[in-house]
């Protein structure tokens, strides 16, 4: 008997990749509230339905973005969220990540699975050749998972993006194919 299709898009041991849908709102919305300490000041996801709505709606809607939810194997809880954002084909073929953990899945190494099929699911399947991730310099927790990916500090941008209600500095890390042992062509 043939093995039903997976759902997911990529698999790792303890995680898995699947886009977003319109039924993840209430667990989404859920793990968003309880996660609000954790992701405080650095992020904001959507915590009503509404909000979670127009969220997910743009990333599955928009041809520049990719949303992944980061779903634990064991039971298919959700632990996170990545997302590929601004995705620039052409000469370029590079996106931008933006990414969270959820409390409960925090400091259990999910993400960094996550983040590694991410990486490959870009690098493969969509034909980047580059990802940046923009990080606030005291994020210390998401710098380091940027680093432990093997992605490379490329400099500093004052005032970069508006978050909490003001203008705030970040780092910016890349990561291209030929860190990675390989290269990607233009689409």
């Amino acid at each position: 008997m043939p093995h039903p299709p997976s759902r997911y898009l990529a698999e790792g041991p303890r995680v898995a990749l699947r886009p977003f849908t319109p039924q993840d709102g209430p667990e989404f919305t859920a793990r968003a509230r309880e996660s609000k300490d954790l992701h405080r000041p650095w992020l904001f996801p959507p915590d009503s339905d509404e909000a979670y709505a127009e969220y997910a709606g743009r990333l599955v809607a928009d041809p520049d973005r990719a949303g992944f939810l980061v779903c634990e194997k064991d039971g298919g809880a959700i632990a996170g969220f990545i997302n590929i954002n601004n995705i620039v084909r052409g000469g370029f073929q590079c996106g931008a990540l933006g990414y969270g953990a959820f409390a409960h899945a925090a400091g259990r190494g999910l993400m960094r699975e996550g983040l590694e099929l991410v990486i490959g699911y870009a690098f493969g399947p969509l034909g980047l050749h580059r990802l940046e991730i923009n990080v606030q310099p005291g994020n210390a927790a998401s710098i380091a998972l940027a680093r432990g990916a093997g992605f490379r500090l490329e400099g500093f941008s004052p005032d970069m993006l508006y978050v909490d209600g003001a203008w705030r500095d970040h780092e910016r890390w890349a990561l291209t194919t030929e860190m990675r042992g390989g290269a990607a062509q233009p689409r």
